[in-house]
């Protein structure tokens, strides 16, 4: 039991509130000056004691911050849009990597960022990019202790929903704006491209960036590329495709120019993979006859369900994998997908995966054409469909390389 006298004690004072208090041990931490931060926009005061880490001379003070009318006008990237705007903590040091564990220079975050902007991440490059940071934590990894491709699309999937969330657009969907919820709209991808360099191990630390752009008239393109925040090598890219759909009646709509007018001042005409290496030729249908492997009864679970009512669309590359020889996960690489979403899939479907291969053979450059030594890099067509009426659900296609040629 910790007595009274061994706290050190942060609390919060809010008009028409409740206290907030957060008690730490006095031996891990201790106290420093007192700052009293006054908030008139939303007329109350707070009221904090500064901790520094023990046997560190950094220290790290956030401040959440509000706003008394939060549906205001602001400028980005020199156009006006109306939606609360959140401030991110302007990056004036650099984090770096300490046996496997994120350390923040001094001033790497400023005294008055707000809450999200350590826990979510930041914009650059004039608010056009926002980039974020994770480790590679052990429920990521794989067999082979590297991060799997569920791990990267998962990542991906996060860095864009709280880019939304940061930008201050985001209403009461899951990644949609304020003018989408208003219209009871949602984002759907239709399309993903990821391409793989290097996994990352457990413990890595990596960086990614996601930027949007217009995708024809009624689409929308989202990019990422994820570094090793140690090298800043990129080791992963990816493009998406997104539409949108009416949530309640599950049917596919145009943008309409309020919900145009919310994103287009984020729009950036860059690629992170360019259109000369994007996989865009044509997936062809699987069939029972032209199927090499087919996996019956996968059922959809309740946690494979995602806010907007249907299955979380990285949830498909687990099944899809479930139809690929066992073989060829323990000794390929998975570094290329493609995913061309056909339909939603509920948690009462029952689902079949479907895969077909053929295979490359490739020189290595190092074993002088001896043919007994060449191996083959394998690409893959898949399928997920229903398993009742053979509706499509998924289309995909998959490319790996052998991990012996990788070393």
């Amino acid at each position: 039991m910790i007595s009274k006298q061994s706290m050190v004690t942060i609390s919060m004072a809010a008009s028409n509130t409740s206290n907030v208090r957060l008690s730490c041990p006095e031996g891990f931490l201790k106290e420093e000056n007192k700052i009293v931060v006054p908030m008139a926009k939303v007329g109350f005061w707070s009221s904090w004691n500064l901790i520094t880490p023990k046997r560190r001379r950094s220290s790290l003070v956030i401040i959440a911050t509000a706003s008394s009318n939060p549906h205001k006008v602001e400028m980005i990237n020199g156009k006006k849009v109306n939606g609360i705007y959140v401030n991110e903590a302007p990056q004036t040091g650099k984090a770096k990597v300490d046996h496997n564990k994120l350390v923040l220079e001094e001033n790497y975050i400023p005294v008055d960022s707000p809450l999200h902007a350590c826990l979510h991440g930041s914009f650059v490059e004039d608010r056009f990019v926002y980039r974020q940071i994770f480790v590679i934590r052990s429920y990521e990894i794989g067999p082979d202790k590297t991060a799997t491709m569920e791990t990267l699309m998962n990542l991906l999937q996060e860095t864009a929903l709280n880019h939304v969330t940061s930008s201050g657009l985001a209403g009461n969907g899951f990644g949609a704006t304020r003018e989408m919820s208003l219209r009871k709209l949602i984002w759907v991808v239709t399309r993903i491209h990821v391409q793989v360099q290097r996994y990352s191990c457990w413990g890595d630390v990596v960086e990614i960036d996601t930027w949007v752009d217009a995708a024809g008239k009624n689409g929308m393109r989202r990019d990422w590329i994820i570094r090793d925040y140690h090298t800043q090598k990129i080791i992963t890219r990816a493009t998406s495709t997104w539409v949108i759909m009416n949530r309640e009646t599950r049917r596919l709509s145009k943008i309409p120019e309020q919900v145009r007018q919310e994103v287009l001042p984020f729009y950036l005409n860059r690629f992170a993979i360019a259109k000369a290496n994007d996989d865009t030729e044509k997936i062809d249908k699987l069939t029972d006859d032209t199927a090499e492997r087919i996996r019956s009864g996968l059922a959809p679970r309740w946690n494979d369900m995602d806010a907007n009512q249907h299955v979380n669309n990285v949830k498909y590359i687990g099944w899809i994998l479930e139809s690929v020889p066992i073989h060829v996960l323990e000794h390929y690489n998975l570094t290329s997908m493609t995913l061309e979403y056909r339909r939603e899939c509920r948690q009462s479907s029952l689902i079949e995966s479907l895969t077909s291969t053929t295979a490359n053979v490739t020189d290595d450059s190092n074993n002088n054409n001896n043919s007994n030594n060449r191996k083959a890099d394998l690409k893959y067509t898949h399928l997920l469909r229903m398993q009742a009426d053979k509706a499509e659900i998924v289309r995909a296609r998959s490319q790996w390389k052998s991990k012996q040629n990788l070393k």
